[in-house]
């Protein structure tokens, strides 16, 4: 029997009749097929209520049209290494690359980070659906297990589930950042947020005080957090004239911008920016740009550079 909710969603020309009757275009309208049920990852109930038939998904797998991941679990050619090695392994994408999935601030972006249930059974190597998933042979796979705070969907945690074990899985300043970043981008409620830290350990709810949403960019929060960790005034997102809006004043006259690769490369960007100091310099204001790298994994540097123009002004005054 097929689940007629299921081929109600899928359009008229790919509907069960057309599928059986032609096999061998099967194949080639499986991408119309996925985007029909709005799915990355499809079980084979999914695909057989599309249509499909065991011989035309075999057919699709061995032309490389259809990636089997694991048993019953099916996704297209192209799909997102993290996807696949999440469900691989029996999980869902989790932590941080169901944030960058999402397209939210994380700074690991290299490893996949999955949720497996507690009562999880059948678990499997990352890369390997042949072999059974140990504690020595993940691959570089962080697993997250555990209760979740909202039902979670086939190929990935919500995002509120992710920023929590974001909260407990990186530097605390790298989860704020993501967190505020999701609140930018309007993913999450203020409610959102105090179910976050409500779930969270007791030394990292001093945090949500420093939520507010305000950053574009993850680097923006943590060059917030630098210089509140230092005691200074600071305004955040503040518009000069003739310059723009700029990232951090702090103490009135730094002007701090989050410099990084992918916001600020090549020429002519970075003709616009010196002229962004330059006209920022004509209002009284110093600049400093301190890259992603540094503001990510050298904050005391950073410190040091703020503090070091700090004093160099009270020096000349």
């Amino acid at each position: 029997m097929h689940n007629g909710a299921a081929e109600a969603s899928i359009p008229g020309y790919l509907q069960p009749w057309f599928l059986r009757a032609n096999a061998a275009q099967a194949g080639a309208v499986l991408p119309e097929v996925f985007a029909a049920l709005k799915k990355t990852v499809a079980s084979r109930a999914d695909l057989l209520a599309a249509g499909m038939t065991s011989r035309g998904l075999t057919s699709a797998v061995r032309r490389r049209r259809l990636i089997r991941i694991r048993r019953d679990h099916y996704a297209l050619p192209g799909t997102s290494r993290h996807i696949l090695e999440a469900v691989r392994i029996g999980g869902r994408l989790a932590c941080q690359s169901a944030l960058a999935h999402a397209g939210v601030f994380a700074v690991d972006e290299d490893f996949t980070h999955a949720h497996l249930d507690r009562d999880a059974s059948r678990t499997r190597h990352p890369r390997d659906r042949w072999r059974r998933l140990t504690a020595g042979e993940r691959d570089g796979v962080h697993v997250h297990w555990g209760a979740l705070l909202d039902p979670a969907g086939e190929d990935s945690v919500s995002i509120v589930d992710a920023l929590a074990q974001t909260l407990r899985c990186v530097h605390p300043w790298h989860a704020l950042a993501a967190i505020d970043n999701a609140l930018h981008l309007r993913l999450i409620s203020m409610r959102d947020v105090s179910r976050i830290f409500a779930a969270a350990p007791k030394r990292l709810r001093y945090l949500q005080a420093h939520v507010d949403g305000l950053a574009e960019a993850g680097q923006e929060t943590v060059l917030r957090m630098i210089v509140a960790s230092l005691g200074l005034r600071y305004e955040v997102q503040v518009t000069l004239p003739g310059v723009g809006r700029v990232d951090l004043i702090v103490e009135g006259w730094l002007v701090l911008e989050a410099d990084s690769k992918e916001a600020h490369e090549g020429w002519e960007q970075q003709v616009r920016d010196s002229d962004r100091g330059l006209a920022a310099a004509r209002l009284g204001y110093a600049t400093l740009r301190p890259v992603y790298q540094r503001t990510m994994f050298s904050p005391d540097a950073v410190a040091l550079a703020i503090l070091g123009a700090l004093r160099g002004r009270r020096r000349r005054a």
